[in-house]
């Protein structure tokens, strides 16, 4: 076997362990959660003013068997009261041996809390269900007759709660989430008798400004996001946007491992999972937006794993404000 294979295996293997242990990577991880929030955050719904659709397409470690492949697509819309917004999101997405198909339903109720109505703070509780899926077949057991790995594909329908708050200023933008409140609760009380992936609670923090340089012409946006999941490493992403005349966003970003506390099942240092990342969309027209990502591990990955490719697409149907006021910075 030359080299490109024994890497491809050991891979291969590798993804197949990741996706059988509970330190794995659970929530899929987006990078252009920026174009659409609703991905982490049930509490954006209805923020754009109008309905919104949109898919996303992520291609993660390309030319590895069993890497990540994640799909989502979900629409959400702000009801005539603009008080009231409401979501659905479908999803799948797979990683070695592990299979989740999803869907949640999303409201978020929304505060103006100065006059003119140009800052707001939204509240926001989703629910819905995941059917997790572990494939027997494609793990091999320590030992012979090892009962903790499943026979087969072996398949849970866990249902699940999420909550979050999202403040929003004309200029800036701050949130904070939380997703997989109970699954862990329903799967532990149910006592399998085999290994199975158990879904974690995930904490997320957001943030960003908008600061304009050239009238009509530049402005500039940095955000952050901080991913927890209390088990596994804490997760940091910093980006940079350029908006050049309301048609391209082009940037780019840093996610790393970051340590933020103590965890005791936390085994090695979480700096070898890094990735750069650069980002573009594009504005069709009023309604349409095309976006793409492309990231690429600088970490233990590095010179194993192929790049990461994230392809998504956003189709808005504007209201008459929205007409007379541009496009939606965030």
């Amino acid at each position: 076997m030359d080299r490109k294979g024994r890497r491809n295996v050991i891979l291969s293997i590798g993804l197949m362990l990741m996706s059988f242990s509970v330190f794995a990577q659970q929530d899929v991880q987006y990078s252009q959660y920026i174009f659409n929030a609703i991905y982490i955050n049930p509490a954006y719904a209805g923020y754009r003013d109008r309905v919104n659709l949109n898919a996303t397409y992520r291609n993660q470690w390309t030319g590895i068997n069993g890497a990540p492949k994640s799909f989502s697509f979900a629409v959400d819309a702000l009801m005539p009261n603009e008080r009231v917004g409401l979501s659905l999101i479908v999803g799948s997405d797979q990683l070695g041996a592990q299979k989740n198909l999803s869907a949640y339903a999303n409201y978020a109720y929304r505060f103006p809390i100065n006059e003119d109505e140009t800052s707001k703070l939204a509240f926001g509780l989703g629910a819905g269900f995941m059917q997790s899926g572990i494939d027997g077949n494609m793990l091999e057991a320590s030992d012979a007759g090892d009962e903790y790995v499943p026979t087969g594909m072996v398949k849970k329908i866990i249902p699940d709660i999420r909550a979050g708050v999202f403040y929003s200023a004309e200029k800036m933008y701050l949130g904070a989430s939380v997703n997989n409140l109970i699954g862990k609760l329903i799967l532990d009380k149910a006592k399998l008798d085999y290994n199975f992936p158990t879904p974690e609670p995930h904490y997320y923090l957001t943030g960003g400004v908008l600061i304009p340089l050239i009238e009509y012409e530049i402005d500039f946006k940095p955000f952050f996001l901080i991913k927890d999941d209390i088990a596994g490493p804490t997760v940091l992403d910093l980006n940079a946007f350029f908006l050049f005349k309301q048609k391209v966003w082009i940037g780019a970003g840093y996610r790393t491992g970051v340590k933020l506390y103590n965890k005791p099942a936390l085994v090695g240092s979480p700096k070898n999972k890094n990735a750069i990342m650069g980002m573009a969309e594009l504005f069709i027209n009023e309604r349409l937006r095309l976006g793409y990502s492309y990231d690429h591990a600088t970490g233990g990955l590095t010179g194993y794993s192929g790049a990461t490719h994230e392809i998504s697409i956003s189709w808005n149907f504007m209201n008459e404000k929205e007409r007379r006021v541009n496009f939606c910075y965030f």
